[in-house]
C-alpha cells in the first residue's frame, strides 16, 4: 500500500495543474473539479484495495472442479462447512460429493447442503455413491437407489456415479454382464429425474477375463443412452490404457473426468495432462474434478491447493 504522503503530493500536483487551466474555466467548474479530485484522493487506498481484490478473484476464474474425497480427513476433523469454505477460498468452482447415507449428504438435508455450497459461490454437479448388487437383493438395492435419486434430485446434480464394483479372480464375464444390466436399470431410474448415471474406473478394469479387457467389456455392454463413464485418467494410465485414445475413440461415452496424479496434480511427472485436456475440450466435456488421494507432506489442504495452482497456471486449462 502507498503511504499517505504520496497521495498528498499527487493531490497538490493535480491542484496546480487545475489552477493553470482555471483561467479557461469558470470558478464553479474549477471548484467542482477540485472537489472531485479531493474525494478521489481520499478514497484512493480503498479503491486500490478493491481493485486488488478483483484482480485476485480473476486469477481464480477457471472452472476447476474438486472431488471432495480429496479433503476427507478434514471433513472428519472439522466438518463439511469448513471443507467447503476451504475449497472455495482455494478457487474451486465445481464440486463432486463422496458422502451419501439415508437421504443425507454429508449428514445434511440435500437442500441445506446445496445452499451451503451455493452461498460460497460454488456448484455441486456430481455425486459418488453406490451399492453392491445381487439378484437376491435386487428389490432392496433398487429401493436404496430410489431414495438416493430423490435426495440428489433435490441437491440438483447432473451426475450420479458409482465409483466401484466387486471384481476378484473368480469374477466371470457373466458377473460383468449382470453388473452392466444393473447399471442400465439404475440409469433408467436416474434419467427419469434428469440425472445421468455413470461408472468411475480404477486400474483393475484393465485386467482381462479370458480374452476380454474388463473396461472394454463394460463399455460395450451397457446402454450408452443410460450409462456413461467418468474416466479417472490416472487409473486408466496405471492400468495400461491410454486416456486420450479412449476419449477420442468413444467420445459419446465419457461425460465427466477425474484429473488425478500419483499425489498432487503435476507433481509426479508421469501424467501428460495437455493432450488429455485438449481431447476433453474437443469432446465438449465441461465437468472434470481434481481428486487427490495421497499427499506428499501428509497435508491434504496443501496438496489440494498445490493441485489447483498447477491447473490454474496451465495455459491449456480453460
Amino acid at each position: 500500500m502507498l503511504e499517505s504522503t504520496e497521495y498528498s503530493f499527487t493531490f497538490v500536483e493535480i491542484l496546480k495543474a487545475n489552477l493553470i487551466f482555471s483561467t479557461m474555466q469558470n470558478r464553479r467548474e474549477f471548484l467542482k473539479r477540485a472537489s472531485l479530485m479531493l474525494a478521489g484522493g481520499m478514497v484512493m487506498p480503498q479503491l486500490l484495495t478493491s481493485c486488488a481484490g478483483k484482480a485476485s478473484a480473476s486469477e481464480s476464474s477457471k472452472y476447476i472442479g474438486l472431488q471432495l474425497y480429496s479433503l476427507r480427513d478434514l471433513v472428519k476433523e472439522e466438518g463439511i462447512q469448513k471443507v467447503l469454505e476451504t475449497a472455495s477460498k482455494m478457487g474451486y468452482k465445481n464440486l463432486e460429493t463422496a458422502s451419501y447415507d439415508n437421504g443425507k449428504i454429508y449428514g445434511l438435508a440435500p437442500a441445506e447442503f446445496k445452499k451451503m455450497v451455493n452461498d460460497l459461490g460454488m456448484k455441486c454437479t456430481s455425486a459418488h455413491l453406490g451399492q453392491a448388487f445381487t439378484k437376491e437383493k435386487e428389490a432392496e438395492v433398487m429401493s436404496w437407489w430410489d431414495q438416493a435419486i430423490d435426495a440428489h434430485n433435490e441437491l440438483g446434480v447432473k451426475y450420479m456415479v458409482q465409483p466401484w464394483m466387486p471384481v476378484t479372480d473368480q469374477t466371470t464375464l457373466d458377473d460383468l454382464k449382470m453388473y452392466c444390466d444393473y447399471f442400465n436399470t439404475v440409469g433408467y431410474k436416474t434419467a427419469a429425474a434428469s440425472i445421468a448415471f455413470g461408472y468411475h474406473n480404477h486400474a483393475f478394469e484393465f485386467r482381462k477375463i479370458g480374452d476380454q479387457l474388463i473396461y472394454d467389456f463394460l463399455l460395450d455392454n451397457v446402454s450408452p443412452n443410460h450409462v456413461f463413464f467418468e474416466m479417472d485418467v490416472y487409473w486408466v494410465q496405471e492400468g495400461g490404457g491410454d486416456p486420450v485414445a479412449y476419449l477420442k475413440n468413444r467420445p459419446s461415452q465419457f461425460k465427466a473426468v477425474h484429473i488425478k496424479d500419483e499425489k498432487e496434480i503435476g507433481a509426479s511427472g508421469k501424467m501428460n495432462f495437455k493432450p488429455i485436456f485438449d481431447q476433453m475440450y474437443a469432446n465438449n466435456i465441461k465437468d472434470w474434478y481434481v481428486e487427490v488421494e495421497q499427499y506428499t507432506q501428509n497435508d491434504p489442504v496443501a496438496s489440494v491447493q498445490q493441485s489447483y495452482d498447477y491447473l490454474n497456471k496451465a495455459d491449456y486449462v480453460k
